[in-house]
Formats: structure tokens, sequence, C-alpha cells
């Protein structure tokens, strides 16, 4: 008996769909030589759309890169607490989903981050999200939730995404949407937690008409959050709709995602003042509302902090796919996203420092805004309420043609995007607070000047109001040759355009009314990759592979005097193998980042370094019988090779380990109406540096997950979930706006979580 979250993922689309999906792959990724006279590749039931020109599509054990699927089981046995969560499933990526359920901190294969995901795509149905990869106070997990509709992930690391679409070098990672079919299926789901989660998911999918086929879904959510603020700190709601129309000789589908969700945004704390690493939220009910000064005139505005961080827009795309004959075939891939990607946080600002010593400088007690008196060992800190208001807009489309001729498989195609994001900023603000869960701002006559003079900070204040718009256009070509019967190669080419306007006006704590940057920058530049692919038998194949690409710069790396293209050149080798008991693809790779190699505008940026990395990726499972075992595992080397920061040069990488790896294994058993799963994860991740000076160390942990899913032959099924059993409290991050100060960012504490449902 399959399970039925098994028997849910595999029926959900169409036979007669996967049918006119597959002969459309046939023309283009490999398939197409399995002519009468070349034996077929070495392949698997995973076709995978992101790395193929136009998103044509590929078997995944034909590919000559490095890319992971996971599956809805995959992602039920996981249980996520937010999009970036799940990436810690891909090899090769650091994910710090400890935020919440936006605004990760997300980096991949040694590339330099630390903050946000400058070198991460996301895409839905293989078409990007966004023009950019990132942006202050935003990446691009904040602005995509998973639920019930999703049919399967991809996540590419390098290869020839450089090539073809947005041109990531990083890491691209697909949402495949689920499409209906010939039979009405659907599920509903009932999830509950010990933090006082309510949620229903629900996903119906069908027959519309002849060869029309849908799908829709989405959840409702509210919780209070493992980390408890006193309200409903995370709660949202999503809706997608999903379209399908087959022809004789293609498909055409469109989709339209919206979303209304946010959640507590979780940052660093005093990790020396004993509270709960696991639970502590230094925000609560006395200060989740602020006035908070907006102009120059002295006019304030109030703003609800429990508004957190989230996503308040829609996604809408889809694509065109058709069989022109004689051996052509016309692909479009479009998106369209509006919406609003707010940031309200209480972030801390330096050390937390006793009432004791605070009481010496104020020369009296230390006492709250409600009276009450602080004891000699009570903590204060200095928090500053920060507002991010971020109005973000892209239209996004890719064409191609391909054409197959003899062996070689031929794409020629052309990309554009326009995107936009107005931004106004009200950050700093200072307040003095008790440092305590929940705690409350202090007496009104005690500044953050005393706290900066008992050994804190004083804190700052800054504001902005900006305005970019960029547009980039960019043609590729790229040409898979089966020169004999197991051996292919895989070469492609890209130049790329941008025209890019940013308006600036900085202040105090808001924008002052003068224009203090505008700037129109026009830039151009070359991407390329060849690799060869070699079946040494039906289970085995082997690739490798070299990159080169870019990221342009984005409108905050302009505003900070950032502007400079990054130069990212990578090789790859992998091995492939597919067997009745182990699938394994381990992938080695080094990559350089070069962020002084050249300029958009000509100005050389003020602190630039470069990176090299050398490591090696393991993805795999293992079968015996009822049993089964899935692993990832990263070991890697990334170093500072040239610094501004002489000192800096040497050192490694700061954020990202040198070693993580996810064992997640499980059981399933039968009996007469139902079957079982047992399963867990372990996670072990090394130690890391939370600054390019390497001197504030972040500490090795393990974390371990644990759960059942149980499944009735009526389709109703449960599942109870215990994630971080160990009750970790590994610290994902130091303090990034001052690294001296002994603050940091658990991961969440012990949880459980409880679902019930029925699928049909």
């Amino acid at each position: 008996m399959k399970s039925r979250y098994q028997r849910r993922s595999n029926s959900i689309v169409s036979r007669r769909s996967l049918a006119a999906a597959t002969s459309l792959v046939a023309l283009s990724a490999g398939a197409a030589f399995a002519q009468d006279d070349t034996p077929a590749p070495v392949t698997s039931d995973q076709i995978i759309v992101i790395g193929t020109p136009g998103g044509a599509g590929a078997d995944r054990q034909a590919a000559s890169f490095a890319v992971t699927t996971i599956t809805p089981d995959d992602i039920t046995k996981f249980s996520p607490k937010s999009t970036a969560d799940l990436f810690k499933s891909i090899p090769g990526v650091w994910a710090e989903s400890s935020g919440g359920v936006a605004g990760a901190n997300i980096d991949v294969r040694g590339l330099p981050g630390g903050g946000d995901a400058p070198f991460v795509l996301l895409a839905i149905n293989g078409s990007p999200i966004y023009g950019t990869e990132s942006l202050s106070f935003f990446e691009q997990s904040s602005i995509f939730r998973i639920d019930e509709t999703i049919e399967g992930v991809e996540g590419l690391r390098g290869g020839p995404n450089s090539v073809f679409g947005k041109g990531e070098p990083g890491l691209t990672v697909n949402f495949n949407l689920k499409e209906g079919g010939e039979e009405t299926e659907g599920l509903i789901k009932y999830s509950t937690s010990d933090y006082g989660l309510q949620r229903v998911d629900a996903v119906l999918s069908g027959k519309l008409a002849d060869d029309l086929y849908y799908m829709i879904g989405g959840y409702l959510r509210r919780s209070d959050g493992i980390r408890d603020t006193q309200f409903t700190s995370e709660e949202g709601q999503q809706f997608t709709v999903n379209l399908t129309k087959l022809f004789d000789n293609g498909k055409v589908n469109l989709f339209a995602r919206w979303t209304d969700d946010h959640g507590q945004w979780v940052l660093p704390f005093a990790l020396n003042t004993g509270n709960d690493r696991g639970e502590f939220a230094q925000l609560g009910n006395a200060t989740r509302f602020r006035d908070i000064q907006v102009n120059s005139n002295g006019d304030t505005e109030t703003f609800d902090f429990a508004d957190g961080r989230g996503w308040d827009g829609i996604v809408t795309g889809g694509s065109v796919e058709f069989d022109l004959g004689g051996g052509f075939t016309f692909r479009d891939r479009f998106t369209f996203m509006t919406g609003d990607a707010d940031t309200f946080g209480f972030v801390p600002s330096g050390s937390a420092v006793s009432a004791a010593d605070l009481s010496a400088v104020i020369g009296g007690p230390v006492t709250t805004a409600s009276g009450q008196t602080l004891g000699a060992s009570d903590f204060v800190q200095t928090y500053g309420h920060w507002v991010v208001q971020k109005d973000l807009d892209a239209v996004i489309n890719d064409l191609s043609i391909n054409k197959v001729a003899g062996n070689h498989d031929i794409t020629v195609g052309f990309y554009q995007s326009n995107w936009s994001a107005d931004d106004t900023w009200y950050l700093g603000n200072p307040i003095p607070v008790h440092n305590t869960a929940n705690g409350e701002p202090l007496h009104s006559a005690i500044t953050p000047a005393d706290i900066a003079a008992a050994g804190g900070d004083a804190g700052f204040s800054f504001g902005l109001e900006s305005a970019g718009d960029a547009h980039a256009r960019a043609l590729y070509i790229a040409d898979s040759w089966q020169v004999i019967d197991r051996f292919r190669l895989d070469v492609g080419a890209r130049r790329e355009w941008l025209d890019l306007d940013y308006v600036l006006d900085t202040g105090p704590g808001f924008a002052d009314g003068t224009t203090d940057l505008a700037t129109e920058l026009d830039g151009e530049e070359w991407a390329y990759t060849f690799a060869g692919n070699y079946d040494v038998s039906d289970n085995l194949g082997v690739f490798a592979r070299y990159t080169k690409g870019f990221l342009f710069p984005h409108f905050d790396e302009i505003r900070e005097g950032r502007n400079q293209v990054d130069n990212v050149k990578q090789v790859e080798a992998g091995v492939k193998y597919g067997g009745d008991w182990l699938n394994l693809y381990a992938t080695f790779y080094r990559n350089t980042n070069d962020a002084f190699s050249s300029t958009v505008g000509g100005v050389v940026p003020a602190a630039a370094f470069k990176t090299r990395a050398i490591g090696v990726e393991f993805d795999g499972e293992v079968f015996f019988g009822p049993f089964s075992t899935s692993f990832t595992a990263t070991i890697q080397d990334a170093d500072i090779t040239a610094s501004d920061t002489v000192a800096d040069i040497g050192n490694r990488v700061l954020r990202q380990p040198r070693w993580q790896t996810r064992i997640s294994p499980s059981y399933t058993f039968e009996a007469a109406e139902f079957d079982a799963t047992l399963y867990g994860a372990v996670t072990l991740v090394g130690e890391r540096f939370g600054d390019n000076a390497n001197t504030v160390t972040l500490p090795s942990y393990e974390k371990i997950d644990l759960g059942i899913l149980v499944n009735h032959e009526s389709g109703v099924f449960f599942k109870a979930h215990a994630d971080n059993l160990n009750d970790s409290h590994g610290i994902t991050e130091g303090d990034p706006r001052n690294p001296s100060a002994p603050n940091g960012r658990p991961i969440f504490g012990r949880s459980f979580l409880f679902s019930v449902g029925y699928g049909f």
C-alpha cells in the first residue's frame, strides 16, 4: 500500500498531461537523441525544468549539472517553518531560517553573503518571480509560501543557469505547481501545535472541459509563534489558481498566487542575560506600538510592530509551449508580480548592561515605564523600532525557439525583465528597555545615552526615500550535441544589457527633502558555460562543467557605493548513480568571486574583496525493504583571497560552515487498513565565524527531528512532528551591526506539530 501522500503526489497530474509534457521534453533535452540508431541516455522518472534552455525540461539523471529535487512527501516530512527552512535540504546551501517566516539569510557554495540572499533566485513553474536576487530587507523567499499546491521543488546550484533565464550564478529554486487531471482530486488538512498554531490547507484539482484542467488551493493560518510576543505574531492566507490547456501540439498554462502573510521578524538578542534561547522574544505588548517622527515638520505616525516581516501581493504568470513542426519548438514563460514586502522590527543596539551599572550612571534606581524597580542583577538594553516599507513590481518574459537538427538540440532565447522598488525607511529610533521576555521600556527619564555610558549603546536614527527602476535584456544561445551514443556536449552563451535609474533622499530618521543621489547606469556583460556528460552505464553517469556568470549591482549597492559587477567563475564535476537500492549525486565544485574585475559607472567599491571556495556536495538515498535513508552533505573551504581590509585576507568567508549534513531515515509498515511511516532527521552543522575578521565564533551544533505519518485507506491521514527534539540552541548569526556585542540569533526551540486531514 502506498502512503496517502505518495498516492496524492503521483496522481495529481493527469496521465494525458504528463504524456504531453513528456513529448515536449523529448523535443529538447537529451531525449531528442533517442532515435532508432542511437541508444537512449541514462534516465530516471524525475523531469526537471530548471537549468534547461527556455525551461524545456530534462531528465534529472541525464543533466550535466547539480540539481536537487524535493517531492511533496519530502516537504511533509521536513515540516518547514518557512520557505527558506526547506532550503536546508539542498546541499551547498546555508540557510539561516531563524529569522521567522520571512527575512532569511541564504548563502551558496561559499559565495560571499552574510545578509539577505545575494546569490539566490526563486521561480514558479520555471519563471523568476523578481528581476534581481536580493535587496536590503528583501530576499525572494520572503514573498513565497509553501502549501499543498506545490507539486515539486528543484534546487540548482551553479551550472547552466548563469546563461538561461535570469542568469543566476548561485542557487535557483523552482517551485512547480500541481496541475489538474482527468479525475477530480483534493485534500483538506487542519494543523495545530504547542505554540497556538491554527492552520487550514486545502487543494482541489480536476477537469473543466476537454483538455482544460484546473487546480485551486491555499491556506489560512494564525499563530502566537514559538517566540511568544503576547499577541498573534504570525498570520496569513494564500490562494492559488493554476489552469492548463492542452492542444494536439502544445500546452498553455496560467497561474495566479495571492498572498497576505507575515510574521515576527526574529532578531539577534543578548546571549549573556540568562533568557531562554529557544523561546525568548523581546517584543511584546509594551513595545508593540510606537509613534515615530516621519518628517522634518515633527509629524509622527503610529506603527504596529505586530506586522513583522512578510508579503502582501500577487505573483501571476504562465507559459506557452508549442511544437511548430519541422523540429522547431516555441516556448514563452512570463511573470508579473506586484505588492508590498514591508519590515517592522524591534532591533537590538549594542550590548545589554546590568541595572546596577545603569544605576551608577543615573545616580538612582532603574525603573520601567510602569514603575517597576529593577534589581541590580537585571539587564537593560537599547532597542530600536525599525520600519521599512518596500513596494515591489516586476514584469519578466523569457522567449525561446528550439530546433532539433540531427544530433544537435539548439535553443535561441530572448529574456526581458523590468522591475522596481520604492522604499521608505525609518531606522533606529532607539529606546531603553528591560531585557527580559516581552520587556517594557524604561522610565522616560532614562535615555539611550545613559545605556551607552553604562557600557551599552546609544543607538542611531536614519531614514530614506528611494525609487529605483531597472530594465534588463539578454540574448542567449545553447546547443546540446550528442557527439556519440553515450557522450553529450552542452554549451551556451549569454549577453545581457542593464539600464538602471535610482533616486535617493536620506535624512536623520526620515528623508530630509533633498535628493542625495540620482544615478543612471548602463552595463553589459557576457556569461557562458560548457559541459560534457558521459553515460558510463545505464545506471551511472559523470559530467564536468565550466561556467562564467555575473551579478549586476542592485539599487541598495548603488546607494552604498558598491556598484561593481560580481563575476563568478565555477568548475564542477559530478557523479550520478541510480540503482535499485541507492541513488547518489556527488558534485565537486570550485568557484571564485571577483568583486574587483569590473564596475558599472567606473566607481571602484570602497570595501571589495575576492573569495575562493572548494567543496563537494552529496545528495542521495538508500533503500532497503521498508527502510530508507536520504542524506545531504556539504564539505567546503571558502576563503577571502583579496580584500581592501588587508587583515581579512586568508580568513574564512563569514557565516558559512566548513561542513554540514542532514540524515533522514524512515521506516514504513502496513496493517489491514492503514500504513504508517516513522521518520526522523539529524542535522549536524560545523563551526562558523560571524564576521570576515573571524573574531566572532559561532559554535557547531546538532538538531534532531522526529515524526510519524499514518494514512488510512479511507483517505484520512494524521501526522505528528517534533521539531528540534533535543532543544538545540545553535547560533546562526552574531550581531551583524555590532560584531563585538554578545548578541546572537539561535534557532527555534523544541516544538510539536499535529495535522489531520482527508484526501480523495
